[in-house]
């Protein structure tokens, strides 16, 4: 039996993460789930939001599964999800992001990838306060850091039969920075002439993710843009209850939802778990379980079609209702 960490978070996270853990349960899956707490519910108890057994028990198990943590804006502790990607080097966030069946969006021609380089750029938390009146952060881009996401990208597009990987920058105005990335890209790219490379600026590829969003395939993309873009394509698709995200390194992976801990519809029985099922999908998938991942997604699709959603997706189902929906049409 596998072992898979299983991080249930704060806020939606418990809920949604039952949610998940029932559908693949049912599945038939059977999975021995090492179940740990973090975020703002365990400061008071352990004096940290991201405990040692934690990382101790993702190191050890390899996977983990991660429900929404809360980030405090502007004052609080560190972000959780920033200090497990620091500490295991999950060096890769990968974004999928496509159209799901009968959820209703601006297109539906949406298939493309963002894999945003998760270690460094500006969320290195690197600030200091000059004075009363300014505050200053540095932004790190590294070779290594930059050369290692870029291969990524292009490994994964000719391991899924993509066409193209796009780099995204503001080497214009950030000549050394984003200009180190930029070349990072050109020199990696050599080594693939079988996919098409292209390069845009941050700013005109949001403009032209509004407009146009099937043109594009793989998008690479410094910490920063990433995190931006990302959020951005998942309101193509519907929202961020159904973006999903995986964090990868070279010897761990965490799977978690795009989405936050949503505290205001906590305990309400309101959330919708499509986007941690789809990470928990993905999960199956890496750890090589591709019958049941694809028997969920299945489930998962069905029901999406039979109109049963969650009142994000303007639906009125509840939370155990869209679950047990899942779970019949198994």
């Amino acid at each position: 039996m596998t072992t898979i960490t299983l991080i249930r978070g704060d806020g939606i996270g418990p809920e949604i993460s039952d949610a998940v853990v029932k559908i693949i349960d049912a599945a038939g899956l059977k999975i021995d789930w090492d179940v740990q707490t973090a975020g703002s519910d365990v400061i008071e108890a352990e004096g940290v939001p991201l405990p040692n057994r934690v990382l101790e028990s993702v190191k050890r198990n390899k996977v983990a599964l991660k429900a929404p943590v809360t980030t405090p804006i502007g004052k609080g502790f560190r972000s959780v999800n920033v200090q497990l990607r620091k500490e295991l080097d999950l060096y890769v966030n990968l974004r999928p992001c496509k159209n799901l069946p009968n959820v209703k969006t601006k297109f539906d021609n949406v298939d493309l990838v963002v894999v945003r380089e998760n270690t460094e750029d500006l969320y290195a938390g690197i600030e200091r306060q000059v004075d009363d009146d300014t505050a200053e952060s540095i932004k790190i881009i590294t070779r290594k850091a930059s050369e290692r996401i870029c291969k990524f990208a292009f490994d994964y597009a000719v391991r899924n039969n993509r066409k193209e990987v796009c780099v995204v920058t503001k080497a214009n105005i950030m000549k050394l920075s984003d200009g180190l990335f930029l070349d990072c890209y050109r020199n990696i790219a050599k080594n693939y002439p079988q996919i098409k490379q292209r390069e845009i600026l941050v700013d005109n590829l949001c403009m032209q993710l509004v407009q146009n969003p099937s043109q594009f395939d793989v998008l690479v993309l410094p910490n920063l843009y990433g995190d931006i873009v990302s959020d951005l394509c998942a309101g193509l698709i519907g929202g961020l209850g159904v973006a999903q995200g995986a964090n990868i390194g070279l010897d761990c992976a965490v799977f978690e939802p795009v989405h936050g801990s949503a505290p205001d519809i906590k305990g309400q029985n309101k959330a919708n778990p499509t986007a941690l099922l789809l990470s928990a999908i993905e999960m199956l998938k890496y750890i090589g379980e591709k019958q049941y991942a694809d028997k969920i997604e299945n489930a998962l699709f069905k029901t999406l079609k039979n109109g049963v959603c969650t009142a994000d997706l303007g639906g009125n189902a509840k939370t155990d209702e869209f679950t047990n929906a899942i779970i019949k049409n198994l």
